[in-house]
């Protein structure tokens, strides 16, 4: 992407949780890169709530496309069923994206055709795990295996259908439960929500058929933690991070939000660390 002279303009797609921390962030600590230039959410209220909240009118947008036009890069905060069409859209209109669903870019290789063709970003922040530049690195010289194993209270599966249709009823755990053991393809449909972890180290690593997730619940995890084990060529990664929850979301770590925030501020200001 081109860049344009003066601040660079940030619109939000979804005024939930993630988006709302991320455009209070953009209000203060990015204020000197960027500009809030709109907001979108299929729910007026979140819009308007929001709006107020940041001292703030006529950033409103009254649909996607408005939003798309308003901006110069695009923040999805979504993840919804037609997250795919979101993003595909905002890049169609050579509008860089920053994706907070990672999990939705998963299978869509296209979209990252589309970027490369419009010249312009697709920007995966690192999430609620640490060492991702190692392991891209380290990928450069085969990989053997794979190991990640996230661990999460139970509130963080809340209203998941995943356990309905099994039959579990997540408060009436007692002990440590493996909740999951599979692919990061498996993982990634079962639990949108709650493991976009899984997504941005496969894509990372671009290997994900190496890639063994295991999920565990237990009355006595404050934390949502996210352990990797990777094996190759190179030696031997281990990481391992223990992240409390979003204040707003139990479902997403604060260090998820704030890797969106720090992702934002490394495009505005064109430094790129370990990216």
């Amino acid at each position: 992407m081109s860049r344009k002279q003066g601040k660079l303009r940030i619109g939000i797609v979804g005024c939930g949780a993630i988006g709302s921390r991320i455009a209070k962030s953009i209000r203060t600590d990015l204020k000197k890169e960027c500009q809030l230039s709109g907001l979108f959410d299929i729910k007026g209220e979140k819009i308007k709530e929001l709006e107020k909240s940041l001292s703030l009118k006529g950033i409103s947008k009254k649909s996607l496309e408005d939003l798309i036009k308003s901006c110069d890069c695009m923040v999805e905060a979504v993840s919804a069923d037609n997250t795919k069409e979101i993003i595909q859209k905002a890049l169609k209109a050579k509008k860089s994206v920053l994706c907070m669903s990672v999990g939705k870019l998963l299978n869509a290789p296209e979209l990252f055709r589309l970027a490369e063709k419009n010249k312009c970003s697709l920007l995966l922040p690192s999430g609620a795990i640490a060492g991702l530049d190692a392991i891209k690195a380290a990928s450069l010289v085969g990989i053997k295996k794979i190991t990640l194993t996230t661990r999460k209270p139970s509130t963080g599966f809340r209203d998941n259908p995943y356990f309905r249709q099994k039959g579990i009823d997540l408060f009436n755990i007692t002990k440590e439960t493996v909740l999951f053991d599979g692919t990061v393809d498996e993982a990634v449909k079962l639990f949108p929500q709650n493991i976009n972890v899984a997504a941005t180290l496969a894509l990372a690593c671009q290997a994900k058929e190496k890639i063994s997730i295991r999920i565990l619940t237990s009355p006595d995890y404050t934390t949502n933690s996210h352990e990797i084990d990777m094996l190759g060529d190179f030696g031997q990664i281990t990481t391992r991070t223990n992240n409390v929850v979003c204040p707003d979301n139990p479902k997403t770590s604060y260090l998820a939000v704030l890797s969106g925030i720090q992702t934002l501020k490394q495009f505005c200001t064109g430094i790129l660390i370990g990216t």
